[in-house]
């Protein structure tokens, strides 16, 4: 869907680091992890942004920060021009409301002793005033009927249900407060390749019925461009690049995202031939001690003396949207 050029979410200059001790007794800090490292955006109504990278580049961190179940080091999230980086009590419970998750494994975010009734339910319990208690049986039925569950299955408990049930149970449970941002985190990973697709759609259906807007985070370039609008790569803690869709997809100008989708399978043998195989050499970099200056630079083929003493910045460059690359050339991509 496309967004309506409402903002809703306003991430800036955000970071969280947790600190590296030492000693037992007496603790002594002699570093700290840098998992999220100045990240800054923008979410509006109706729109999807995808962020992608690999594993240890800091999207789970960032999820949890813009949940509020982790505090920033540093730097603002703002819900409505709202800094839920500040809130606390009731100012903090009532922006909430506005933003929930769909996590990655529906095996593990259903607790098993609790009905889907009592599952989906629970964000009344907290939220009161979204539901008396006597209208929440039939609200609860009616997202159960919303994500194309039966509604008379509120009784069952979730191992009744197979895994693409189970995530549909967890849409059900984040769409209960009516939220205006939803963060996905990883939602189909867990799921069959034949199932994915049903959760995607479905994930559309309900942006479209209800003007919704998400962050999915991903690890599967192609399921996040099937349903993003703009796209988010990160390394190690920081965006490297951040455009729209087929910007990023059909000229990416990061080495780094290059690299990720010259991985992507391709089914067409001629468009697979065509295509120039990357192979980063070495592993990330740990984010207690990035390189200096461009964080990537260490597995880049581009990097030259500057790359090691300057950080790039993260702004527009070849290919007309934004890159944090001091050589960013748009790089053609050939899918299928």
């Amino acid at each position: 869907m496309a967004p309506s050029g409402e903002r809703i979410l306003e991430v800036r200059d955000l970071v969280k680091h947790f600190p590296l001790n030492q000693g037992i007794v007496i603790k002594r800090q002699i570093g700290a992890i840098k998992a999220v490292d100045g990240v800054s955006f923008e979410l509006h109504r109706g729109e999807t942004l995808g962020v992608v990278g690999e594993s240890g580049c800091g999207k789970s961190t960032l999820a949890k920060l813009l949940m509020a179940l982790e505090r920033p080091t540093s730097g603002e999230v703002k819900i409505n021009g709202v800094d839920m980086a500040k809130a606390r009590g009731g100012d903090l419970k009532r922006m909430r409301r506005n933003i929930q998750m769909v996590m990655q494994d529906p095996y593990t975010s259903l607790n098993p002793r609790m009905t889907v009734g009592d599952i989906v339910g629970e964000p009344f319990e907290i939220h009161s005033e979204v539901a008396p208690k006597g209208d929440r049986r039939r609200k609860v039925q009616e997202l159960l009927e919303v994500v194309g569950l039966n509604p008379e299955h509120i009784n069952r408990y979730p191992h009744q249900f197979s895994g693409g049930q189970r995530q549909r149970i967890g849409i059900a449970r984040g769409l209960a407060l009516q939220p205006e941002v939803i963060i996905c985190d990883e939602p189909v990973s867990a799921l069959d390749v034949s199932i994915q697709a049903q959760v995607m759609n479905l994930l559309e259906r309900l942006q479209n019925e209800f003007n919704l807007a998400y962050i999915f985070i991903a690890h599967d370039l192609s399921v996040v461009r099937h349903i993003s609008d703009r796209v988010a790569v990160m390394y190690l803690g920081k965006i490297v690049e951040l455009g729209k869709d087929v910007d990023i997809y059909e000229k990416p100008s990061h080495p780094y995202t290059q690299a990720l989708l010259s991985a992507v399978p391709v089914p067409d043998p001629e468009g697979r031939e065509q295509r120039e195989r990357i192979i980063l050499q070495g592993d990330p970099p740990s984010p207690a001690d990035p390189p200096s200056g461009c964080r990537f630079r260490t597995r880049c083929w581009k990097a030259q003396d500057i790359c090691a003493q300057q950080e790039p910045l993260l702004e527009i460059r070849a290919g007309g949207h934004l890159s944090a690359c001091h050589f960013a050339e748009a790089h053609d991509v050939i899918h299928a």
